[in-house]
């Protein structure tokens, strides 16, 4: 086995379901499978997945709304399957929380490597930071909600790591990146680059234990 826990695998298509069932046991990956949301929500209820490939065109329901739903409370890393491959697909499919995305056809071997990484993914950090809620006000904390990947860029970040590297690390593209940046800086209430860095330093200055990844 090559990671603890199990791979969930939200399809609708009986005959890619198999297909990618069949690669991903032979490589030591654990499958459950879903053939639609309700099915997912079941399943993640009696025990949540380690990584999840999902389908965006489901039979009672739209994938990316089951992934805003999922964003609020968990941060399990998700691979998006799907046919819808123009620009304007992906991009809405990375803002809905999406960790990576491939369209259909695809080649076995390059599924099989997106779904490594999407485990490595998985690994690489714990699943909760604390941060300031409302650092410049009162330095009152909570706990933040953000996604394995946005986590990683962010502490990237922090540890000065260029955009390149962070790309290279996550097998991302430059416009996957800038919107996961996009969102860590929504969700930290900043306006975009300067006022992270500033909001850093800040932290830094203050002294305080604000950033915690164990």
């Amino acid at each position: 086995m090559n990671n603890s826990g199990y791979i969930l695998l939200i399809e609708d298509e009986p005959i890619i379901q198999a297909k990618n069932k069949k690669i991903l046991q032979r490589h030591g990956y654990s499958i459950r499978q879903a053939f639609t949301i309700a099915e997912a929500w079941a399943t993640i209820e009696e025990e949540p997945p380690r990584a999840i490939i999902l389908d965006i065109q489901l039979p009672d329901g739209s994938g990316l709304n089951f992934l805003q739903e999922l964003r609020k409370n968990s941060n399990i890393p998700v691979l998006l399957l799907t046919a819808m491959e123009t620009a304007q697909d992906i991009i809405l499919g990375l803002e809905a929380g999406g960790d990576d995305y491939l369209t259909k056809p695809y080649e076995l071997p390059i599924f099989l490597m997106r779904v490594k990484a999407l485990m490595r993914r998985a690994y690489l950090i714990p699943d909760r930071m604390e941060i300031p809620d409302d650092f410049f006000a009162d330095f009152t904390k909570r706990v933040l909600t953000l996604t394995l990947v946005e986590k990683r860029i962010l502490k990237s970040y922090i540890g000065g790591t260029p955009d390149k590297e962070i790309m290279s690390a996550l097998y991302i593209t430059n416009e996957a990146l800038k919107k996961h940046y996009e969102r860590i800086y929504y969700k930290l209430g900043v306006s975009g680059r300067e006022e992270l860095m500033l909001y850093i330093r800040l932290i830094k200055m203050s002294g305080q234990d604000c950033f915690k990844w164990e």
